[in-house]
């Protein structure tokens, strides 16, 4: 028997009542609403639109002060580092020759050893001078620094000035014959042009009978 006949069969005027009602498995409850959907949805409706405006402002807000922050902490960096870099620029500048000069100080060190031998003869001070003058070549090779060539070279503009000329027949013309000062290149670069002095050919004076011939010739 099923479960409408059941209650079918039961008197219409029974007074007697069922402590536990069956319900009938065919009928389906409503689902229960889900409780934090109900609640922002009642947010939402509490929400005026000049509320709702009030917040986005009150968002809007919160960013600019975070950005606002960040671009201090940006310009803070930026004038540390600039503050770094004028510093290191000073140092350099003041600096600069610091290696430079502690070679030249060597060097000097060696002259006054040189200077204040005791027993020193002429043969000695000519060998102590030789041996700084090769430590002092040691130094500027070590600064890239070389000499210019000029003895016996044809004269360069580019790298030779010519002090004065003399007369010769056994060398071409313009042909480096003394040197006064020497010149130098720093890492190819002319730093000082070699002073020098050049050949010419001589000039050939007019022999005094050929001189009178021309004379008699125009009369």
């Amino acid at each position: 028997m099923t479960y409408k006949e059941k209650v079918s069969e039961k008197p219409e005027n029974s007074s007697e009542t069922l402590d536990h009602e069956v319900l009938d498995p065919e009928i389906i409850e409503p689902e229960a609403a889900d409780p934090e959907e109900g609640d922002s949805a009642e947010e939402e409706k509490k929400l005026s639109p000049m509320e709702e405006l009030q917040e986005q402002l009150k968002k809007k807000d919160a960013e600019l002060t975070e950005q606002k922050n960040n671009f201090l902490r940006e310009k803070a960096d930026l004038e540390n580092f600039r503050k770094r870099l004028v510093k290191d620029k000073a140092d350099a500048v003041q600096f600069a020759n610091e290696r430079l000069l502690k070679d030249l100080v060597q060097i000097d060190d060696n002259m006054d050893r040189a200077m204040n031998t005791p027993n020193t003869t002429l043969e000695t001070l000519r060998e102590g001078v030789e041996m700084i003058q090769k430590q002092f070549n040691t130094f500027l090779k070590n600064q890239k620094v070389e000499p210019i060539e000029a003895m016996g070279e044809i004269f360069d503009p580019s790298l030779h000035e010519v002090m004065t000329q003399i007369e010769s027949e056994e060398h071409d013309e313009n042909t480096v014959l003394q040197e006064y000062s020497k010149g130098f290149t720093l890492n190819g670069r002319i730093l000082r042009s070699a002073k020098v002095v050049t050949s010419k050919k001589p000039i050939k004076e007019t022999p005094p009978q050929i001189k009178e011939e021309s004379i008699e010739d125009e009369k």
